[in-house]
C-alpha cells in the first residue's frame, strides 16, 4: 500500500508536469515562428523591412489550454487519493487531527487508513515501552557527539536528617493507545522528558523526607520504592501514561555517613560475632552435658544387659550340665574302642610288616643268587670266548710270524710308519736300524711275558730267528 500511495503521487506530479511542460512548449513555438514571419526583406534592396504591428500582434498557432487543463485535471485526482491513505507502521499508532475540528477520537492502529485529503492529517505516536532512567552521582562518559544527551539525569533527594541522598531510578512505561486523542490535546510532544522526569523526581522528593537515612539505605528501601511506585503510576495514569515497573537501582550516600555507617557496621558485624560465638560456646556446653547423660545411660543399660546376660548363662550352662555328663560319658567310651581298635589296627600293621621284611629278604635272597648265576655264566662264556680267539691268533701268527712285528711297532708309538720289507735282504739300507728296533721290542716283549705259555714267546720259539 506504501508503493502504491509514492507510485500515485508520483502520477500526479507527472501529470502537472506534463501540463506545465505542455504550456511552455506551445508558447516557445509560438514566440518563435512569430519572430520568424516578423522579419521582411525589400525585393529590390534586399533590405530587412520594419515588423508589422498587426501581423505581430496576430498568433500564429493556439496555445492548448484545454489539454493542459485536462492533464492538471487528472493529476489532481491521484495526489487526492495518494493524500487520504494514511499508513501506520508498526509499535506506533496514530490520532486523526482535522484542520476544522482538531484531534478526532478514536486511534488509528498498525496498517492503512484512509483520511480526509487537505484536511485530516495522521500524527503518529510510540506504542513501544520505553525507559526512563536517573542516574544517583554524575558520571564521566566517553567525549563525543553523544555522550551529553546519552548521559541520564541525577535524582537527589533529601532524607529526614536533611542528607543528600543519589537515587538511580529506572520507570518502564508506555501510552496507552485508547487515549492518544487526549494526549494529543493535552500534553506536551517530548512525554518523557516533559511529563515522566518530573513526576517521578517529585514523588520520590515527597516519599524521601518520611525516612531516615539508614532506613532508605537498609531496612526500608524497598517500602519507599513500593510507595514511590503506587504514586508515579497513579499519577501518570491519569495522563494517558502506563506504567509498568519502577526499580531503584542504587543509592548514593554523603561520603562522611558512609564513612560513619561503615564503620558503624563493622561494629555491629562485630557485636553479632561475639554474640554468635557466645551461644556456640552455650550450645557446646549443652551438648557436652547432654552427651554426659546420655553416655551414663549407656552404662547403666549396658550394666544392667551384662548382668542379665550373665544370668541368662549361668541357667544356660545349669541347664546345658544336665545334657553335658552323659555325652561326656559316651565320648569317654568311644575314645575307648577308638584306642582298642588303633592297637589292634597297629598289630596287624606289625605283623604284615615283618610279612612283608621276610618275603623281601627271600626275594632279595633269590635276586643275589640269579645274579651270580649270571655273573658265572658270563664269565665262562667270555673265557670261552677268549680261549676260541687266542686259538684263533695263534694259528694266525703260526702262519705269519711277522704280524707280532708288525703288531709291536704299532705299539710303540702312534706316530710310527711301517714298512714291510723282505727280512733276507742284504742290500736293504735300512736293515740294521730295523733289527736293532726289532731287538729292542724282543726284549721289552720278554719282560713283558716272562711266561713261555704266551703266545709271543711261543711264536719266538718256534720262529727260530730274533727278531
Amino acid at each position: 500500500m506504501l508503493v502504491l500511495k509514492y507510485l500515485l503521487v508520483i502520477v500526479g506530479i507527472g501529470l502537472f508536469g506534463s501540463s506545465g511542460a505542455l504550456l511552455v512548449y506551445d508558447i516557445y513555438l509560438s514566440s518563435q515562428l512569430r519572430r520568424l514571419l516578423g522579419r521582411r526583406r525589400d525585393k529590390t534592396t534586399g533590405e530587412l523591412l520594419p515588423e508589422d504591428p498587426v501581423e505581430v500582434s496576430r498568433p500564429l498557432r493556439p496555445v492548448r489550454w484545454g489539454l493542459a487543463q485536462r492533464l492538471a485535471a487528472a493529476g489532481v485526482l491521484p495526489l487526492l487519493v495518494a493524500f487520504s491513505i494514511a499508513i501506520v507502521p508498526d509499535g506506533f499508532a496514530g490520532v486523526r487531527v482535522s484542520q476544522i475540528w482538531g484531534a478526532r477520537p478514536g486511534t488509528l492502529y498498525p496498517g492503512v487508513h484512509l483520511v480526509t485529503p487537505l484536511v485530516d492529517s495522521v500524527e503518529l505516536y510510540d506504542t513501544r515501552e520505553q525507559v526512563y532512567t536517573t542516574a544517583a552521582s554524575p558520571t564521566v562518559k566517553a567525549q563525543g557527539p553523544a555522550s551529553p544527551a546519552a548521559q541520564p539525569e541525577v535524582l537527589t533527594v533529601q532524607a529526614r536528617e536533611g542528607l543528600n541522598i543519589g537515587l538511580a531510578v529506572s520507570v518502564r512505561y508506555r501510552l496507552d493507545s485508547h487515549r492518544l486523542s487526549y494526549i494529543h490535546a493535552n500534553l506536551p510532544r517530548a512525554v518523557g522528558d516533559e511529563v515522566v522526569a518530573p513526576t517521578v523526581a517529585t514523588i520520590y522528593r515527597q516519599l524521601a523526607p518520611n525516612y531516615i537515612t539508614r532506613e532508605i539505605f537498609a531496612t526500608k528501601r524497598e517500602e519507599l520504592r513500593s510507595a514511590a511506585a503506587n504514586a508515579i503510576t497513579s499519577r501518570l495514569a491519569s495522563d494517558g501514561i502506563i506504567v509498568r515497573e519502577v526499580l531503584l537501582r542504587d543509592l548514593k550516600l554523603p561520603e562522611e555517613y558512609a564513612q560513619g555507617l561503615e564503620g558503624l557496621l563493622l561494629k555491629e558485624q562485630e557485636n553479632e560475632r561475639l554474640g554468635t560465638e557466645t551461644e556456640i560456646k552455650q550450645k557446646h556446653v549443652k551438648i557436652a552435658e547432654l552427651e554426659a547423660e546420655a553416655q551414663k545411660s549407656r552404662d547403666v543399660k549396658q550394666a544392667e544387659a551384662q548382668a542379665q546376660v550373665r544370668v541368662l548363662q549361668a541357667k544356660a550352662e545349669a541347664d546345658s550340665m544336665q545334657y553335658t555328663l552323659p555325652l561326656k560319658q559316651k565320648q569317654i567310651e568311644q575314645s575307648k574302642l577308638e584306642a582298642q581298635a588303633r592297637k589292634e589296627a597297629t598289630l596287624q600293621n606289625a605283623e604284615a610288616a615283618a610279612q612283608a621284611k621276610i618275603i623281601d629278604s627271600k626275594a632279595e635272597l633269590e635276586r643275589q643268587k640269579n645274579l651270580s648265576d649270571a655273573e658265572a655264566n658270563r664269565i665262562r662264556v667270555t673265557a670261552a670266548a677268549d680261549a676260541e680267539r687266542m686259538k684263533f691268533e695263534a694259528a694266525v701268527l703260526k702262519q705269519n710270524p711277522m704280524l707280532i712285528q708288525k703288531i709291536i711297532a704299532e705299539r710303540l708309538s702312534d706316530k710310527l710308519q711301517i714298512m714291510m720289507v723282505p727280512i733276507d735282504g742284504k742290500n736293504f739300507f735300512a736293515n740294521d736300524v730295523l733289527r736293532s728296533a726289532f731287538s729292542s721290542a724282543s726284549s721289552t716283549a720278554s719282560a713283558e711275558d716272562p711266561e713261555e705259555g704266551t703266545p709271543v714267546a711261543t711264536a719266538q720259539k718256534r720262529s727260530g730267528r730274533r727278531p
